[in-house]
């Protein structure tokens, strides 16, 4: 894997190069930058400060983020399969229709973002805050919700969720 600085990928990408794989970053800081349609799959990034970023149709896929805060990010049509964000700060993030299957989201703030239609088919939820994210048609068969806080999270009707009797709930159970 090749190091990158943050700041020569920035000018790269306004450059037009959008394809940065296998890229290691180890300090991301940038308030609202954009980065539409970026490839960063395969990359690690150490401590990424990006609030407010937009990462929108990015190709995420096999990201590691040791330790983030993308408040308010928008993720939205993203693909985020089997990416590790473990811990990371998705609060009011958006996610709407992002494929997010088989990602490990363990005790990540995702309070009050916007799930709406994301595939989260297989991913580990296990200690995340949910508090008022918003759950419509989100997919979650096979996925692992134990010790979740779910509270007041909009649309939380399971059944409409695609879960099946993989899911694992909050108190550990699995979907009848």
């Amino acid at each position: 894997m090749k190091k990158l600085d943050f700041k020569d990928l920035l000018a790269r990408y306004q450059s037009g190069e959008r394809q940065f794989q296998g890229i290691i970053i180890e300090q991301a800081d940038a308030f609202q930058c954009d980065l539409r349609e970026i490839e960063l799959s395969a990359a690690v990034i150490d401590n990424a400060y990006l609030p407010y970023g937009n990462l929108s149709r990015t190709n995420l896929q096999d990201l590691v983020v040791n330790q983030g805060n993308l408040c308010d990010a928008k993720l939205s049509n993203s693909n985020l399969t089997r990416v590790r964000l473990n811990g990371v700060n998705l609060s009011r993030a958006d996610l709407r229709y992002s494929r997010l299957r088989q990602a490990s989201l363990l005790r990540c703030n995702l309070s009050g973002a916007d799930l709406t239609g994301a595939d989260l088919t297989g991913a580990d939820l296990s200690g995340a805050d949910l508090t008022g994210a918003e759950l419509l048609e989100v997919q979650l068969s096979g996925a692992c919700l134990v010790g979740a806080t779910l509270f007041r999270a909009g649309n939380v009707n399971l059944a409409e969720a695609k879960c099946d009797r993989s899911t694992i709930l909050p108190d550990g159970h699995y979907y009848p």
